[in-house]
């Protein structure tokens, strides 16, 4: 995205699930046998878990990628074609049915997720191609030619996973690069909580970020970040159960209450010691029934016709690679973070979980909520204890319900959020100490890696930078044979990607 905007959260292992543990990859601890239908289906027992750690962890989740219902509305849509982005023909997408669409795809896609790859990951409208579409895409296209693209994109996401592609090319990565990325996501994460919560901020001039305004904590809402972030610490710390999830409650309570009193209001250039996104505060009526207007609305070839074949495929190009590597990183950290990694980085139904987040790009084009992918926040209920699809179920359910009960679905702030996201991205920073550093060869393209993704505000770059630098690295150090001949072709594609620009532009031509 061009400009920082207010995003996410996550966490990771604070249950007892160590990462290589007995009991973490579907055979039981010692003396513990599963208990019913739902305990065998969902391997409870088997990862060391308990259905009140998933029900706990698939909440936390919920609560910590709740915002999308909120901000996926204001990035595709608006209220009239004066705040809206307007598409090539002059239409622009309701705010209202965007938000139902948005709660809509992302609870069928995270219950199937969890049904049928069994881990604990959400899915929802992924917040950089959403920003592609309405900064980009539709100064060329109309929305519902758009998402059409964002289709093609999922199937053919779908097809590779289908036909073990992506299952090769992640198998393909060297484990310290997979470590890296845990790490980068962690960083990024990290980045993401100083960024919503106001704790960094952009200048303008000078250097890219300060602390909070001109070097000092000058909001309320702020405040409330580091209060939030001081005691989910401390009851992490404490391994406290639910540690994660008291502190949001607690701090959404303190939200409210300074809300109540100090009448902060929303965020704005006149009043930038308000809260960012939305308000902790509950107003008007709680239950609304969902318009679901725009399911379907999407045209697959129109944008061929419309822009032509050459200048289509670069835009699918572009969906392709961010939605495929942005899931692939992220999917390899919360892994990691789950303790369900085997030692290649590799984790169960590994085939199954990448055709279904393929799935969830084609939906979320079929329903013009944009396409749905993993949510690294999804690390916040794997920090409570979360260890399978279970969790998953719960917090889709609760994403179908937040289509009728969106004024809920705003009452946490997003600077609680981002409270647990710096929380979790510490725990997944952890994975740094698998990196080998002894070697400049592995050392490199690992740091690159991982400062890469918070520094661009993106999964997918840093997975590129790393690619890149790892092949040209080690093959320049003689150790070419020993490099993946995937290994090759990726950073060929990635070279490809990054100078999408100047080759749109000659193609153009």
């Amino acid at each position: 995205m061009a400009i920082i905007q207010p995003r996410t959260r996550t966490s990771t292992g604070t249950g007892n699930v160590q990462q290589g543990a007995p009991g973490t990859l579907g055979t039981p601890p010692a003396g513990l046998q599963p208990r019913g239908l739902v305990d065998r289906y969902f391997q409870i027992t088997a990862r060391g878990s308990s259905l009140g750690r998933e029900f706990r962890g698939g909440l936390v989740t919920f609560f910590t990628m709740a915002y999308i219902v909120i901000l996926n509305p204001l990035i595709l849509g608006g209220f009239g074609a004066d705040s809206a982005p307007v598409d090539v023909a002059g239409n622009w997408l309701p705010a209202a049915q965007v938000g139902a669409v948005t709660g809509l795809t992302a609870g069928v896609m995270t219950i199937l997720f969890g049904l049928i790859a069994n881990l604990p990951f959400g899915l929802a409208a992924g917040l950089g191609i959403n920003s592609f579409l309405a900064v980009a895409v539709i100064q060329d296209v109309t929305w519902p030619e758009a998402m059409g693209l964002v289709v093609i994109n999922g199937v053919l996401i779908v097809i590779f996973g289908m036909t073990g592609a992506r299952t090769a090319i992640f198998r393909a990565i060297p484990k310290d690069l997979k470590a890296a990325i845990t790490v980068g996501i962690g960083l990024f994460i990290t980045f993401i909580g100083f960024v919503d919560s106001g704790f960094v901020r952009a200048t303008e001039g000078g250097p890219p970020v300060q602390l909070g305004n001109n070097g000092s904590i000058t909001s309320v809402p702020t405040l409330v970040f580091v209060a939030g972030l001081l005691i989910i610490g401390i009851l992490v710390a404490r391994k406290v159960q639910g540690g994660i999830l008291i502190g949001i409650v607690a701090t959404t309570v303190l939200a409210a209450v300074l809300e109540a009193t100090l009448q902060l209001g929303p965020a704005s250039d006149t009043n930038p010691g308000g809260w960012h996104l939305n308000t902790p505060v509950l107003a008007g009526q709680i239950f609304a029934v969902p318009d679901l207007t725009l399911v379907g609305e999407f045209d697959v070839f129109g944008s061929f016709a419309r822009i032509g074949g050459l200048a289509a495929t670069m835009l699918v190009f572009t969906l392709v690679f961010t939605n495929f590597f942005d899931a692939m990183g992220t999917m390899t950290g919360l892994a990691k973070s789950a303790g369900l990694a085997h030692k290649d980085g590799t984790f169960p139904r590994l085939k199954s979980a990448f055709i279904v987040e393929g799935i969830g790009a084609v939906a979320g084009g079929a329903t013009s909520g944009s396409s749905n992918t993993v949510y690294v926040d999804s690390a916040a209920g794997i920090g409570e204890g979360a260890r399978t699809g279970l969790a998953s179920v719960v917090t889709g359910v609760l994403f179908l319900g937040a289509m009728f009960l969106t004024p809920l679905t705003s009452v946490v702030p997003i600077e609680v959020a981002a409270s647990a996201l710096v929380v979790v991205g510490t725990l997944m920073s952890a994975q740094i100490r698998e990196i080998n550093f002894k070697k400049f060869s592995v050392g490199m393209p690992a740091f690159l890696t991982m400062i890469t993704m918070p520094l661009t505000y993106s999964i997918a770059n840093g997975i590129g930078v790393g690619f890149i630098v790892w092949v040209l690295v080690n093959s320049a150090s003689g150790r070419a044979k020993k490099i993946h001949p995937l290994m090759w072709v990726v950073a060929a594609g990635f070279l490809v990607y990054f100078a999408r620009g100047p080759i749109s532009t000659l193609l153009g031509g």
